[in-house]
């Protein structure tokens, strides 16, 4: 990944060329399930990891960087109902992601209607990580770094 990049999902790059996030927000759950017992507090019993979700807020101003199309770009992905690997800006593996939301607002429009300032907030989950393997996943994973449609240049080419 470049210097410039601060986080990719898949072939989608955030940075200051394409969409930068000014607040990144993590929220992980581990599930803990009780039963009642007569005279003592509820047993409870560790049963495995739960919700794992990250949430990025920011402010695109497409006049000045990146293009107006990059929201866009991710609610294709999110279409496609894949499962994305997540790799934080210092070559950090995060795992198998879904785009689960995206939320814009934008102001300050041209004549033409055009927003000049976008603010965003997009909210990834967590999944197993075979689901953006190659070979694996339910949702027909793909293989997060390499796809065999023209996707692959799409991304790069913006």
């Amino acid at each position: 990944m470049s210097n410039s990049s601060m986080m990719a999902l898949g072939q989608f790059i955030f940075g200051l060329d394409s969409l930068a996030y000014q607040q990144l927000q993590r929220q992980q759950d581990w599930r803990h399930p009780s039963n009642s017992r007569v005279g003592a507090r509820p047993a409870r019993q560790f049963v495995g990891p739960g919700e794992d979700s990250i949430t990025l807020t920011g402010v695109h101003a497409p006049e000045f960087r990146g293009s107006r199309r990059v929201l866009d770009d991710l609610r294709e992905m999110a279409d496609a109902g894949k499962a994305y690997a997540l790799v934080g800006g210092t070559g950090d593996v995060l795992g198998a992601w879904v785009i689960d939301g995206v939320q814009e607002s934008a102001s300050y429009f041209t004549a033409q209607g055009v927003a000049r300032r976008v603010e965003f907030t997009l909210t990834l989950k967590r999944v197993d990580d075979h689901l953006a393997e190659p070979d694996g996943g339910a949702q027909g994973g793909s293989d997060p770094w390499w796809d065999d449609d023209d996707d692959f240049w799409q991304w790069w080419l913006l």
